[in-house]
């Protein structure tokens, strides 16, 4: 039986493949990325906080003062700097540390983003407590993750193909959950924007290094599962499916 922590595991798990998460299309391209740069417009001395060193940061840096990308694997944030100091990006800075204990002062950024992180958070509400108390009164926070569904049928497959491929992941949350989560944690809900990523089933196994005996068992799943699941996540010949992701933003109360 495993002894491991939550956090050691995800650091386990990304730890190896830094480098391929940063140069994913998934992770580094978007257009929930590309409206990043129009929330941060005009305020080219803000301070961001990047929690889990989505992409990004490399798309605001050049205009904003300073991105911390902060990590809880350091070879993530060794592949993060290596990255930013290939680009030229100065202002881009890293910190190792868990989201749900940020080791920065009050109100400390005028930006806090996180994409495609808070599902392998540990504490999904005390990491979003964290991130409303480091961000300034008239700050803002944006959200970009995988989302549930939330239909029963449809939310237990996905939660069961994501923690096969990769068992550090905790919950996609739905909408309503986060939601409630953010207003619970002291943030005021701002506009909602919900899309549809395709996962292209080798790449998306191949970026996780998944064991086969686990990548064979979602393919079984996937064929397995009734029309109504196959429909909602257009499950392809080989595997390949859409994802439902959502880019929340909020602002303190």
């Amino acid at each position: 039986m495993t002894k491991k922590s939550h956090a050691s595991l995800v650091a386990e798990q990304f730890g190896p493949r830094a480098a391929a998460y940063v140069a994913s299309a998934v992770h580094s391209q978007g257009e929930d990325l590309e409206a990043l740069t129009d929330v941060v417009a005009g305020h080219a001395k803000a301070r961001v906080l990047d929690l889990g060193c989505g992409g990004g940061h490399f798309r605001v840096a050049p205009h904003v003062g300073e991105v911390v990308a902060y990590d809880l694997s350091l070879d993530m944030l060794g592949a993060v700097a290596s990255a930013a100091a290939e680009r030229g990006f100065a202002n881009v800075v890293t910190q190792q540390g868990m989201v749900e204990k940020l080791p920065f002062p009050a109100a400390s950024f005028d930006f806090v983003f996180s994409r495609f992180s808070a599902h392998h958070w540990q504490d999904f509400a005390i990491a979003l407590v964290e991130a409303r108390r480091v961000l300034k009164p008239s700050g803002r926070a944006v959200f970009m993750d995988a989302i549930s569904p939330g239909p029963a049928l449809l939310d237990t497959f996905i939660q069961t193909v994501e923690m096969l491929r990769d068992p550090s992941h905790v919950r996609d949350y739905s909408r309503a959950e986060w939601e409630q989560a953010l207003q619970r944690a002291g943030f005021k809900l701002g506009p909602f924007v919900q899309r549809r990523l395709r996962m292209d089933f080798p790449v998306w196994i191949a970026r996780m290094n998944t064991p086969a005996v686990r990548a064979d068992a979602i393919r079984s799943l996937e064929a397995e599962m009734p029309a109504d699941v196959a429909r909602h996540f257009a499950i392809e010949g080989d595997g390949s499916f859409m994802l439902d992701t959502m880019s929340l933003e909020a602002l303190p109360v």
